[in-house]
Formats: structure tokens, sequence, C-alpha cells
């Protein structure tokens, strides 16, 4: 995979990891829950647990392709905040959508 192809999947699955929480009521995509609604406390929860492990393959794509370059709180502070942003449609259609009916 080259750096422009690793690049775009880390983009798309970034995006889709931030919204996940919002979109379903299991568990991170995959274990089923006992009550019938996830409260949102659990959902932020998802959504650091989704930028550890979207963070884990992009660090696993970039030491295939070459020297994994060490990055300081700077960088984590800003993909974070990126991170958050990208939930942000999630956010809007699980909260704020007026619903009819």
């Amino acid at each position: 995979m080259d750096a422009s192809l690793s690049s775009w999947f880390v983009i798309v699955l970034a995006l889709f990891g931030a919204n996940l929480p919002f979109f379903n009521e299991r568990l991170l995509g995959v274990f089923p829950r006992r009550s019938a609604v996830k409260p949102f406390w659990l959902r932020l929860i998802e959504i650091f647990v989704l930028y550890a492990v979207v963070g884990g393959v992009a660090f696993l794509l970039e030491s295939r392709m070459g020297n994994a370059f060490p990055q300081r709180w700077e960088f984590y502070a800003v993909t974070g905040c990126l991170f958050i942003v990208a939930a942000y449609p999630g956010f809007v259609f699980r909260y704020l959508r007026k619903r009819h009916g």
C-alpha cells in the first residue's frame, strides 16, 4: 500500500470510527447491550477508544512504510480535536435532528 492510499484509508477509517457510536446502540458497533438506549457518556468513551484504535492502525501503516516518526502531545491534541470534529455529523443525526411523528 503506497503512502497516498494508506493516508486516504486512515482518513476514511477515522470518519467511520468517529461516527460509529452515534449510528448504533451496540458497544463499539459489535457487542450487544442490555438496555435499548446508549447514554451519551458511553458514546464519548467509545469515541476515545475508537480514536486510539484508528491511531494504532495509522501507526502500524506508517511503521510498515518506513520509520515511524515520534509524536509529541501537540500531535495528539490536534488529531483528537479533528476526530471530535469528524464526529459532528453523527452527533447531529443522533441529538439535533428533528424527529417527526
